[in-house]
Formats: structure tokens, sequence, C-alpha cells
């Protein structure tokens, strides 16, 4: 299997969302604001808090759910990369820029 570039990720993750902005909008009349969308990305990332915490054994849980928390880790890329595309952010120049920076900053 090839690796995934950042770019295609970003494609895909934009037409999934296009398919439930579909559902939204036959549910409900109307596709989720980026305000809306944030706060469901925000929710999975509390879930992968919570998945990583019982995989550590620090949650009491009982058994941890290893293919909840890696759907739940991916779920959450993929809140980012829709809502860099709703902003009109580029992720792969964002997370470009966010590694130049940093490693300048520990001088790597």
């Amino acid at each position: 299997m090839d690796s995934l570039t950042i770019k295609q990720a970003a494609e895909r993750s934009k037409k999934i969302r296009e398919h439930y902005h579909s559902l939204e909008m036959k549910h409900h009349g109307s596709v989720w604001s980026v305000e809306e969308d944030a706060l469901a990305f925000l929710t999975d990332a509390g879930l992968v808090g919570r998945l990583t915490m019982a995989q550590q054994g620090r949650w009491p849980v009982g058994n941890s759910n290893e293919s909840g928390l890696e759907h739940k880790i991916g779920e959450s890329i993929w809140w980012l990369m829709v809502l860099a595309d709703r902003m009109g952010i580029d992720c792969e120049k964002a997370l470009d820029n966010f590694l130049s920076t940093t490693e300048k900053r520990f001088d790597l």
C-alpha cells in the first residue's frame, strides 16, 4: 500500500465531509457551522484522551479498545483537515510551518 500524502488525505476528508453535509441537510435542513464542526472535533479529541487513559491502564473500563482508539485518532485528524479546509487553511503548509518553527526553536 502506498503512503497517504497530506494532500490526498485532505481531499478525501473534504469529500467525506460533503457527504455528511448532505445528511445534515436531509435530517436538519442545514449543514453544521464551522463552530459545530470544531465542537465535534473537540468531543472526539476528548474521547482520544479517555481511550488513551484506558489503553494505558489509567481509566477503569476493563479491556482497552485499541481499534476504538485508532479510529478516534484517525477521526480527529480528519476533523482537523475538515476544519482547515472550511477556514481556508492549507493543512500541509500549516504542518510544515509548525514543524519548521519548532525545529528552529530546538535547533534541530
